[in-house]
């Protein structure tokens, strides 16, 4: 009999066919001694495991490219942290075998970041992970992961590791669901990223039994469990007509009545440019610079490394626009060179714009990085901070924007509600905002975005997180200047939709999105989109607005 069940839709399209579960995680070894003359040999065990695991994670990211690439190199940089090896050393040489002293070594710092702030306990996954990996090198067991299969599935897990969401082949994978994780999630970034349909946050879905027929709709969030014919037919049907309503859709981003929205990408580097451009990206609305840092914790790239990768991002987009963010980093994204390592809650501490006040040459190497890579293309560069409180941060960065040399536009980032809050004075000291929707709710809500049990507060439908970006749109508008979204927010077209109707004057997104986003905004007027978004306001859950948005623009 069909049932229907409900997630969180992260990725659109629809998936049809049978469920594989993921490969189990590594049993835990057993706690037994060794003998004082087996240490050095154990400890070297250790050492190689941990380093061949850093190895397969960094070729994971060399063939993923973009995001993916980023967020595997930080777990590699997690497998061989100098003190977790330490720590297995000291385990090891009184009396624990290699893989029990990777184990307890990992389960002593999974609880020291399961306590260190909410923020820092969406990691969690991710060490878990690198453990595994490890663990199961040593064991000589198969690696916890993606199962095999000849024929295409649907894979289910309870969520997904970053690295074995990069290297999902579509061609196998017809769509993933995961029990925990949320809409800002790695995972549902990267299935994003790759096109796979993918729903969220969806407790129980670890009990439907291997070989189920199930069907996933990633744009409605609905999985239809043994799916009849009809239904089967019905959404194949709605899944053609939107492939269709895409192939139809080109040029710039605008409304039905001609209102130009342009649609930006949001890239990592030169390796996220490619989709970008082939996808008819208008620009880049979001250039994510830390990934470039992300490569060597202990210090910042050159000043020459930076140039040659900022100038191949701003090559490709001649008389386009391309916004810069620079450099973002604390609480899940630490820097031994730049961020503290003893906060007891690094989301709500030195992070962003305020790591770079504190280190004002890196600041300064960056932005003339960036001038130099600009100097002499047709490009209309943007620079903008992250994590800007208020009006004294907006100055301090446009001051050092201007000691630097560099001739672009500086602009501020909307990721705390004081700085919606306070949009018009801050756009005293700078020329554009960019609402960061992931961080905003995050800091609105109290809600981690790498938190399933709390993603409903993550959801960019929350009507509170909506009157944010109505303030924030506002006071750009009242000063005649501009509005974008980069957050995650973009990439649903309905939401589109109703931040266009809020004043928002740019939406940037991951590449794959940009043609869901161009159909569907092209269907719709101004003054549509307008209704949407003050019936979307209206309403009291992120549910009812997603609706009453829907039913306004579907004349419903």
């Amino acid at each position: 009999m069909e049932t229907t069940l409900r997630g969180v839709g992260v990725s659109h399209g629809v998936a049809i066919g049978e469920v594989r579960h993921m490969g189990t995680a590594v049993l835990e070894p057993p706690a037994k001694q060794i003998p004082a003359e087996d240490a050095e040999r154990e400890q070297g065990r250790a050492r190689k495991a941990v380093e061949a695991v850093a190895a397969d994670l960094m070729a994971r990211g060399n063939l993923a490219g973009g995001e993916a690439q980023a967020v595997l190199e930080a777990q590699a940089m997690i497998a061989q942290d100098p003190d977790l090896i330490a720590d297995v050393d000291r385990r090891i040489t009184v009396g624990s075998s290699a893989e029990r002293g990777i184990y307890d070594a990992f389960s002593h710092y999974r609880e020291l970041l399961a306590g260190a702030g909410e923020y820092m306990a969406g990691r969690v996954a991710d060490l878990d992970d690198v453990r595994n990996r490890i663990v199961a090198r040593l064991l000589g067991v198969p690696m916890p992961g993606v199962p095999d299969s000849d024929e295409p599935y649907v894979l289910i897990a309870r969520d997904l590791a970053p690295a074995d969401t990069a290297l999902l082949d579509p061609a196998l994978v017809l769509g993933f669901v995961t029990e925990e994780g949320g809409p800002t999630s790695h995972s549902a970034i990267l299935a994003r990223a790759l096109g796979v349909p993918a729903v969220v946050a969806l407790p129980g879905a670890g009990d439907i039994a291997e070989g189920t027929v199930v069907a996933v709709d990633g744009s409605t969030g609905e999985i239809f469990v043994e799916p009849t014919a009809e239904k089967r037919a019905q959404l194949e049907a709605a899944a053609a007509q939107r492939k269709a309503a895409l192939a139809a859709s080109t040029g710039p981003g605008a409304t039905s009545d001609g209102h130009k929205v342009p649609l930006l990408a949001n890239v990592g580097g030169p390796s996220d440019v490619p989709a970008a451009v082939e996808a008819g990206a208008e620009g880049v609305g979001l250039f994510r610079t830390e990934f470039l840092f992300l490569d060597d914790s202990t210090q910042a790239p050159t000043e020459e490394k930076q140039i040659e990768a900022y100038r191949k991002v701003l090559e490709a987009f001649p008389e386009g626009r391309v916004v810069v963010r620079v450099l973002d980093a604390g609480a899940d994204k630490p820097l031994d060179f730049l961020t503290p390592a003893d906060e007891p809650n690094p989301a709500l501490g030195v992070r962003g714009l305020r790591s770079l006040l504190d280190h004002p040459e890196v600041l300064r190497t960056q932005l003339t990085a960036l001038a130099k890579a600009a100097d002499g293309l047709p490009v209309y560069l943007e620079v903008m901070a992250p994590m800007v409180a208020d009006r004294a941060d907006a100055k301090a960065f446009a001051d050092a924007c201007r000691a630097a040399g560099l001739r672009a536009k500086f602009g501020a980032m909307v990721e705390i509600p004081s700085a919606a809050l306070r949009a018009r004075s801050i756009l005293q000291e700078v020329e554009f905002l960019s609402l960061g929707t992931n961080d905003l709710a995050q800091y609105t809500f109290a809600a981690d975005r790498q938190v399933g049990a709390v993603s409903r507060l993550q959801d960019p439908w929350q009507p509170a997180l909506l009157d944010l970006v109505a303030l924030s749109a506002e006071a750009a508008r009242a000063e005649g200047k501009s509005c974008g979204v980069c957050g995650e927010a973009a990439s649903d077209p309905l939401l589109a939709c109703v931040l266009t109707g809020l004043g928002v004057t740019s939406l940037s997104m991951g590449a794959a999105s940009i043609p869901y986003v161009r159909a569907t905004l092209g269907k719709y007027t101004l003054a549509q989109c307008e209704r949407a978004a003050a019936a979307a306001r209206a309403a009291d859950s992120a549910e009812e607005a997603r609706k009453a948005a829907h039913a306004v623009l579907s004349g419903e």
